[in-house]
């Protein structure tokens, strides 16, 4: 699987669009807002970024969650080296991945991902394949997890409870994880692995998101 890349439909010419899953890539409200609102709030962040800290992720999609972290990690003035690591099984083609980011090149540091600019305060990784069989062999721990797979109507595999336990073993304790769903399933597979799971506001014309906690 990891050979394989995502095929795209485009929204407007700015909204890429899983053909796979008929699912879009980030909101169609707002897609830096999103990421700012459920994956870097709900994990506390930029307030618990400490030099060496650890964000792992289910979905790179168009590596915008990484690049808005990245802005906040450098606004947060945090002296040091930032950790991402992602979970991709279907990577964008580089002309996708430009194209996605061009609406976001006046505020995010989009050149790191389309023409490869170097950058010594943060450390990407991007794993590819299904992380069904990738995450449990990884050997790091993350100290805030993105879960930002496809809908779990649309991408039930990537939500789970055996791969949201791989999660929680790969948590250092006190970690946290976000995601913008509140799918019942999906907090109780969390539980089941050991976090505590609240429903909070969402975003958008999202009523609820999840955020959790591993004690």
């Amino acid at each position: 699987m990891s050979d394989q890349q995502a095929e795209l439909e485009w929204r407007d010419g700015v909204i890429p669009v899983s053909r796979r899953f008929d699912d879009p890539y980030f909101s169609l409200q707002g897609g830096l807002d999103e990421t700012r609102h459920v994956f870097l709030a709900g994990n506390d962040l930029p307030a618990r970024f400490a030099d060496g800290f650890h964000v792992a992720e289910l979905g790179f999609g168009t590596g915008l969650n990484f690049l808005a972290t990245l802005q906040a990690w450098r606004a947060a003035g945090i002296t040091g080296r930032l950790h991402f690591t992602s979970f991709e099984a279907y990577p964008m083609a580089t002309d996708d991945l430009s194209q996605a980011l061009a609406p976001f090149a006046d505020v995010l540091p989009v050149d790191i991902l389309t023409n490869g600019v170097a950058a010594d305060d943060v450390t990407l990784t991007v794993i590819k394949g299904d992380a069904r069989d990738t995450l449990p062999m990884w050997q790091g721990r993350a100290d805030a997890w993105y879960l930002d797979g496809f809908s779990p109507a649309k991408n039930p595999e990537l939500w789970n409870p055996a791969l949201m336990r791989a999660v929680a073993d790969h948590t250092a304790k006190g970690g946290t994880a976000a995601t913008y769903t509140a799918a019942g399933h999906v907090r109780r597979s969390l539980e089941l692995a050991g976090f505590a799971v609240e429903r909070v506001t969402g975003f958008g014309r999202k009523r609820h998101m999840t955020r959790a906690r591993l004690g």
